[in-house]
């Protein structure tokens, strides 16, 4: 039968050719046996899920390996309407190479999106956006069956952006990954504060225990400290001393002790700094710098700041350090 002896009207219109054919010809429709987890040499998850709404149901099946916690295969079946079905198909189809964390992610709007033709153009009419619910719903039953907890356990294990569903580790790990020095990078990459925006910082709708500023000031804290512990270690064995650094590495090392001990300090003052070379004047290290913003016109700049300045570099990265402003 064809489609528009189905539905009079434009209401196809409404929905994403990728919709049309996942209705008709779901690829990731089936199921998952133990003879395909040994086969694959992983573990049979068979997960369920009824949206008592509208009596729409979802089978998810997974193969996971145990070792990587990768998902290897995944199939589904559907008890619903179309629309369900094609949902239920492009999560199934996503699910597959990612970690069970990372498949905990995909949410309802994930899904939608990956239906759409274009990316300005919804795949669904607004009335059925809750059949993609169920995809959400069925990997958190997965999930949950996978680690041996609940479903509740999952929902609730430490999210900081409840739209996204994106946990602090999630964030923290993106920090680290990308070398994040600004929030906008984070709701860039993992998505978190892209929607109601709570989650970014005080002052929202919704208050938060913690907000993605702080866990940034947090990391970017951790990280410095661990490059300044790093450098100290490799200064105090000799294998990379100050005098046998290249230029380069001298710039980022006096870098470092900057950004932990004296730029936030400059910055509470509404000023700044920049290096702008090091020379060799042995047996000292000149290190010339240019004060920014009200640094720049601040009569401490030559006098008690500089001394603060060059101490610091003294004492955190060598003592023959001269620190001279141009």
């Amino acid at each position: 039968m064809a489609r528009s002896d189905l539905v009079s009207g434009n209401v196809w219109e409404q929905y994403s050719k990728k919709v049309q054919d996942r209705m008709n010809n779901p690829v990731a429709l089936g199921e998952l046996t133990q003879e395909d987890a040994t086969r694959l040499n992983g573990r049979l998850i068979v997960a369920d899920f009824g949206a008592e709404s509208c009596g729409d149901a979802v089978r998810l099946y997974w193969v996971v390996d145990e070792k990587t916690d990768k998902i290897l295969e995944s199939k589904f079946k559907s008890f619903g309407c179309g629309t369900a079905i094609a949902s239920s198909d492009a999560m199934a189809e996503l699910c597959v190479g990612k970690t069970v964390d990372e498949a905990i992610h995909i949410t309802n709007q994930d899904v939608e999106a990956y239906l759409r033709d274009d990316e300005n153009t919804p795949a669904v009419p607004p009335q059925k956006m809750h059949c993609s619910v169920m995809a959400y719903d069925v990997i958190l039953e997965a999930a949950a069956q996978y680690k041996g907890v609940s479903r509740e356990t999952l929902v609730n294990a430490d999210i900081v952006c409840e739209c996204a569903r994106v946990t602090k580790q999630e964030v923290i790990d993106a920090i680290r990954t990308h070398d994040i020095k600004e929030v906008e990078q984070i709701i860039e990459i993992t998505k978190a504060g892209s929607y109601c925006k709570s989650c970014i910082r005080p002052g929202g709708h919704e208050p938060k225990d913690i907000y993605l500023v702080d866990i940034l000031a947090e990391v970017r804290e951790q990280i410095n400290r661990e490059k300044l512990e790093a450098a100290a270690q490799t200064t105090q064995s000799g294998e990379n001393s100050f005098d046998k650094m290249t230029m380069v590495q001298r710039i980022k090392a006096v870098d470092v002790v900057i950004d932990e001990y004296i730029r936030p300090m400059l910055v509470m003052d509404g000023g700044d700094m920049e290096i702008i070379d090091i020379k060799e004047n042995l047996p000292y290290y000149d290190i010339y710098i240019r004060y920014l913003g009200a640094c720049g016109s601040c009569a401490s700049g030559s006098t008690g700041t500089l001394y603060a300045i060059e101490a610091t570099l003294r004492q955190k990265v060598d003592e023959n350090i001269r620190v001279l402003p141009v």
